[in-house]
């Protein structure tokens, strides 16, 4: 699932023109912004250098703004544009497209059993031990 052709693939769906690279990171400013470039790299697992020139090229783009952090004045921060946002509204219409196409070949108890299977596993992850 989180293979780069699946980005590229959504990229297309969305049918939207952004570097495969930079895809995940405008994501993750529209869900968790504001959010340092720190913080970005250690989420996508990119050293925090090529990260900043990714962002930089977002902000380029109009799809991001930097602004001081409102805890600490010496960093920046990225939060989403309009414009920003409008993108990540047209790939998570393309996810759902996707996802409403896959299921549609599923009984509904599957797509029930995967709903309470991943919620466990969420739960796992999380460390709650929920049932």
């Amino acid at each position: 699932m989180n293979r780069p052709q699946r980005d590229e693939a959504m990229v297309r769906e969305a049918g939207i023109a952004l570097d495969r690279a930079l895809f995940p990171l405008l994501v993750l400013v529209e869900r968790l912004g504001p959010i340092g470039v720190v913080e970005l790299a250690d989420r996508v697992g990119r050293d925090y250098t090529t990260v900043s020139r990714q962002v930089a090229k977002l902000e380029s783009l109009g799809l991001i703004d930097r602004q001081a952090s409102a805890t600490d004045r010496r960093v920046r921060e990225s939060v989403i544009t309009a414009k920003g946002k409008a993108m990540t509204d047209r790939v998570d219409e393309a996810r759902e497209r996707i996802g409403l196409a896959i299921f549609s070949t599923w009984e509904q108890q599957d797509v029930e059993n995967l709903v309470r299977l991943m919620s466990k596993f969420a739960q796992g992850i999380k460390g709650d031990g929920v049932e």
